[in-house]
């Protein structure tokens, strides 16, 4: 038997919560139903280099991510600074990928890292080392970190270098899959 409770306001009678449903029961919300007052995982941004970055040989460069994917709360520089200033505080989840590629034919790549940076200082970094075989000229790089933000002045930006035996055409790769740079307010 299936039955409706038709509401304006439902205010718990004692305690301090509100229990709807058994554990095991599934609570569904039609599509078209507004919820608020709900956390969500905002700020959040996602951005990428559009096109291709010169770099100098072994030079710790900021990364230019310039073209917005998203950016909910306008928290993202895409323009002069390429960096993430949320103004809500909290724990947010960041993530970046850079390619970093030498236009060589050669092999010559000694080593590739991708620095996710708050404040301007290294909070986590991830290398690639080929000085003892050196086998590539283009190589894909991840990195990720949590980090608590304090919602208005805390910043978080991307840095990379490149170290190669043939410096000509060095480049952090342009294009959306490429190199890109993001991150979001976690909930709890």
């Amino acid at each position: 038997m299936v039955s409706q409770i038709k509401v304006n306001e439902i205010i718990k009678q004692s305690g301090s919560s509100i229990t709807i449903g058994e554990s095991g029961d599934t609570i569904t919300l039609p599509s078209s139903a507004t919820l608020s007052n709900f956390p969500s995982n905002t700020p959040s941004f996602h951005a990428y280099i559009s096109s291709n970055q010169a770099v100098s040989n072994a030079s710790k460069t900021k990364a230019q991510f310039d073209t917005e994917s998203f950016d909910t709360d306008n928290a993202y520089d895409n323009s002069t600074n390429y960096r993430f200033t949320p103004q809500t505080s909290g724990k947010y989840f960041f993530y970046t990928q850079v390619r970093l590629d030498s236009a060589s034919n050669n092999n010559n790549i000694d080593y590739v890292i991708v620095d996710l940076q708050k404040n301007g200082s290294d909070v986590s970094s991830a290398m690639l080392d080929f000085r003892s075989d050196r086998d590539g000229r283009k190589f894909t790089v991840n990195c990720s970190m949590i980090l608590d933000m304090n919602g208005s002045s805390d910043y978080v930006e991307v840095s990379g270098t490149i170290s190669a035996s043939y410096t000509a055409d060095l480049k952090f790769s342009g294009g959306s899959t490429q190199s890109y740079f993001g991150g979001y307010k976690l909930i709890g």
